[in-house]
C-alpha cells in the first residue's frame, strides 16, 4: 500500500502490525518514519499524548532562529500563539518590549540600527497578547535596569529626560492595567544574574543572543530554565503588585 511504501516497510509487515495478533511493536526506525511522514509526534503514536498538534513536529533539541524584520513573520510570534493558555516566563534584555512608548521604540531602533516598524509591531503584538483573558505572563528583571533608565545612563544617555519621565509613567499605567495577567518582578542585580530569555509554557525556551535566538525544544533544558526563572522570582524585592507604584515613584524622582 501507499502507507507501507511511504514509511519504508513491506505490506506483509504492515498487515501483521495491524492484525492485532502480534504483540510486537514497530521498529524505532519505522516509528520515526511514520512520525516524520505524517507530521505527528512519537508520544502520540505510542499513546503517551492525546494531542498530536502540540508536538506534531520532530525538532532538534537545539535550534538557532534568526530574527527577521517583521515580528509577525517570526517563529517567536507563532510560539506566543501556541503557548496561549500556559504561563510565559520572560527575562528581557532591557525595558520589556510591550511597556515601551513610541519614543523609546524609535530611540532604541535607531541606536540598534533596526527597523522602527518591526519594533513597533512587536510592541503592539505583545500588548494585544497580554490583553487576552487567557494570558498568563511573568516578567523578571534587575531593578537597576529601571533605575539606570530613570537616570539616563548607559544606552539611554541620549534619551531626553522628559521622554524618560513619560516612559516611566506609561509603564506604571500599563503595569496597573494589565495586572494580574502580566506580572513584573524586580530583583537585585548585584545578587542575581540572568541572560535574557523567554520560556513558552512547557514546550520551548528561546535565549536571546542579539539578532538571533538559541531555541531549546527538549523537555529537560526547558525545565532547568524554568527552575532558574522561579529562583529569580523568589529573589525579587519588588513583587508584581508593587511594580506599578515603584515605577510611578521613579517617574516622580528628579536626578
Amino acid at each position: 500500500s501507499a502507507f507501507a511504501t511511504a514509511v519504508g516497510i513491506d505490506r506483509s509487515a504492515l498487515s501483521q502490525l495491524l492484525s492485532g495478533a502480534s504483540t510486537r511493536l514497530p521498529r524505532a526506525e519505522t516509528l520515526l518514519n511514520i512520525a516524520a511522514e505524517f507530521k505527528v509526534s512519537l508520544d502520540w503514536l505510542l499513546g503517551l499524548s492525546q494531542d498530536e498538534g502540540l508536538t506534531g513536529e520532530i525538532r532538534e533539541s537545539l535550534e538557532i532562529e534568526e530574527a527577521p524584520d517583521g515580528f509577525d513573520r517570526t517563529l517567536l510570534a507563532r510560539w506566543h500563539a501556541e503557548a496561549a493558555g500556559t504561563k510565559i516566563r520572560y527575562v528581557p534584555a532591557g525595558i520589556p518590549d510591550l511597556l515601551r512608548t513610541e519614543a523609546l521604540v524609535d530611540y532604541e531602533a535607531g541606536i540598534a540600527n533596526k527597523s522602527r516598524e518591526a519594533q513597533a509591531g512587536e510592541t503592539q503584538y505583545r500588548i494585544d497578547y497580554n490583553r487576552r483573558p487567557e494570558t498568563d505572563m511573568e516578567v523578571c528583571m534587575p531593578r537597576h535596569t529601571l533605575e539606570i533608565f530613570a537616570r539616563g545612563l548607559g544606552v539611554w544617555d541620549r534619551f531626553p529626560e522628559a521622554a524618560r519621565h513619560q516612559q516611566l509613567l506609561h509603564m506604571a499605567t500599563l503595569l496597573d492595567d494589565l495586572y494580574p495577567t502580566f506580572r513584573l518582578f524586580l530583583y537585585d542585580g548585584r545578587m542575581r544574574y540572568s541572560i535574557p530569555y523567554t520560556i513558552f509554557g512547557p514546550y520551548r525556551a528561546a535565549i536571546y543572543v542579539g539578532d538571533m535566538y538559541l531555541v531549546l525544544n527538549a523537555t529537560q533544558p526547558v525545565r532547568k530554565l524554568t527552575s532558574h526563572f522561579d529562583n529569580l522570582i523568589r529573589a525579587a524585592d519588588i513583587n508584581a503588585h508593587e511594580a506599578a507604584s515603584f515605577t510611578q515613584r521613579l517617574a516622580e524622582m528628579r536626578f
